[in-house]
């Protein structure tokens, strides 16, 4: 999944992302209204982590914004701005959850799982292949109910090919949502981390295939 920090400060940015990327999401960051405008047109997002305090406006100026372009996608705002009118006027503007800094990591990550469970707040299934099976809200994964860890590329590959299970998915679709805005990442480091993932699972005994299809992506499916 891939989740939008919209944060000025470099330091917070930092801290929070850190925590978001290793809990497995992908994340992009913008530091001003108008970079987070254009990172909203260019990539459609699972959820946005909003700061108020931006160096061109409220981030509450974005809510509207992000409604028209992405329906649906969860706004949590995070800010200093946490005195009861400040969290009555975020809320009211249209954000799904509302948090104040300082904040522990842990309580984030809690947050964020809540506003990715589906409408109507059940949390979607995990999904299930051979042996195999991936939480798409805790992004936990298992084989035959054992904990598999994997390192965060592999889980946000992982993730992405199990949410389009049996289908095939573009090298160009892998790359944007295992790397995101990162800087220039090659398609011999996707073939990389594929190759490391279908070794893992098949030391794990997970009994599903990672198929490639030459020249326009990959596919999972049971082996």
């Amino acid at each position: 999944m891939r989740v939008l920090l919209i944060e000025d400060e470099p330091e917070m940015a930092r801290l929070v992302g850190t925590s978001v990327t290793c809990a497995g999401y992908v994340v992009d960051t913008a530091g001003t209204i108008d970079e987070a405008e254009a990172a909203i047109g260019l990539a459609r997002y699972s959820l946005v982590l909003l700061d108020r305090r931006l160096p061109d406006g409220d981030g509450l100026a974005l809510l509207p914004r992000i409604r028209t372009r992405q329906p649906g996608v969860p706004v949590i705002v995070l800010t200093a701005l946490d005195a009861v009118p400040d969290r009555v006027r975020g809320l009211d503007a249209g954000a799904d959850d509302y948090i104040g800094k300082p904040y522990e990591a842990d309580e984030l990550l809690a947050r964020v799982r809540a506003a990715l469970r589906r409408p109507g707040g059940e949390a979607a299934p995990p999904i299930v292949c051979g042996a195999l099976a991936f939480d798409p809200t805790t992004h936990e994964v298992t084989v035959q109910d054992a904990p598999v860890a994997l390192p965060r590329r592999e889980l946000a590959l992982l993730g992405t090919l199990m949410r389009r299970l049996g289908r095939v998915v573009l090298r160009e679709t892998l790359l944007d949502e295992v790397y995101g805005f990162d800087g220039e990442v090659s398609s011999n480091t996707l073939d990389a981390h594929v190759s490391r993932l279908r070794a893992r699972l098949a030391r794990a005994g997970a009994g599903v295939a990672l198929h490639p299809v030459r020249g326009v992506g990959y596919m999972l499916d049971r082996s």
